[in-house]
């Protein structure tokens, strides 16, 4: 497995080390960044070459000849467009930056066409009694309300799968069995599916705790009533690039305050700002954990998520935030599941 700091070059560099880079790499590319590590472009045996034949020499800087106009991919991009934008481009690898242009990677198309398998367990927690969609969940549970004509939980496993998740473990308990019947081992779907019986409410965190074996790799932890378009790979890969023990998705969240808000040194008004949008940071409902998380849970005790990072910081482990900019609907109330069903088709290609 190639290092991405291997193959990042500056402008300064000679054509004679770029040469070397290139030649020594697995990926015959080398990726050009300023100070900040940010993509500024490309450069290729056939980049040297023409630049070779226009008379320049191995010791003068790469600065001429470097492809300077990169195409380049987000680390939330899903496979599907970076595949389209590659064929368009008759390119092989892509860099992928992150939201400030920093280089994380290289998709490299051929890897990204055969489709991956990844260990990674998927715990889903399909346990709640989903009292605000009341009457709706007055005989289903609410994971397995249906939008755009299947239930919200087979749209999860099915957007999992896609991207090369197939281990799944659902926590169960108000009326589990429904759940149970319609996915049995998940053979139908091409995923394998086990379960968790919940005898008591236990929370996101304390369901973790009836785990019977902990995983050997960092897993997913995902409520099931949860319509996302996030990148799953993206974020574990995000997770294990940054050696995180915990990572929470996060949602950005505006609050209106309905008054004038009217700011003040001492007696004197300073400025009136008419109702202001407050943003905050929320807890998205997704999260990655390494399997040493797991003994921070205890036994046959109620935890939920907020409790388990909050003791992983006091441990003093590394816990991170993902942000999500993607798709992101939390079916909690009534109108929530009717927004979902509306914008189903448009947003899922299932």
């Amino acid at each position: 497995m190639y290092q991405i700091s291997e193959i990042k070059i500056t402008p300064a560099v000679t054509i004679r080390e770029a040469l070397r880079i290139i030649d020594t790499g697995a990926m015959k590319i080398a990726i050009v960044v300023d100070e900040e590590g940010k993509l500024i472009g490309t450069l290729t045996d056939g980049d040297i070459r023409r630049g070779l034949l226009n008379g320049m020499e191995l010791d003068d800087s790469i600065r001429d000849i470097y492809n300077n106009q990169p195409i380049a991919v987000k680390t939330s991009d899903p496979k599907e467009k970076i595949i389209e934008l590659a064929i368009a481009r008759r390119v092989y690898q892509i860099p992928v930056v992150d939201d400030e242009g920093r280089v994380i990677r290289l998709a490299e198309i051929d890897h990204l066409i055969k489709q991956e398998k990844h260990p990674n367990t998927v715990v889903l927690m399909a346990g709640g009694l989903g009292a605000r969609l009341r009457p709706l969940t007055n005989h289903t549970p609410k994971p397995m309300l249906p939008i755009g004509g299947k239930p919200i939980l087979e749209t999860v496993i099915s957007r999992f799968r896609k991207q090369g998740f197939s281990k799944f473990v659902i926590a169960l308990n108000y009326k589990g069995d429904i759940i149970r019947k319609y996915f049995g081992n998940g053979l139908t779907m091409g995923v394998e599916i086990s379960y968790l019986e919940e005898n008591q409410r236990m929370g996101t965190a304390g369901a973790l705790g009836l785990l019977k074996r902990a995983p050997n790799e960092s897993f997913f932890v995902m409520n099931a009533d949860i319509l996302t378009l996030v990148n799953f790979e993206s974020l574990m890969d995000f997770h294990i690039r940054n050696g995180a023990d915990a990572t929470m998705c996060i949602r950005e969240y505006g609050m209106e305050v309905p008054y004038g808000v009217v700011r003040l040194n001492k007696e004197n008004i300073v400025s009136i700002e008419e109702k202001p949008i407050q943003q905050f940071y929320v807890n998205a409902g997704i999260y990655v954990l390494t399997p040493e998380t797991l003994n921070l849970i205890p036994k046959d005790l109620p935890l939920d998520m907020t409790g388990l990072f909050e003791q992983a910081v006091e441990k003093g482990m590394t816990t991170l935030s993902f942000p999500i900019r993607e798709f992101w609907m939390d079916i909690g109330k009534p109108e929530d599941y009717e927004r979902a069903n509306l914008d189903y088709n448009r947003l899922f290609n299932e």
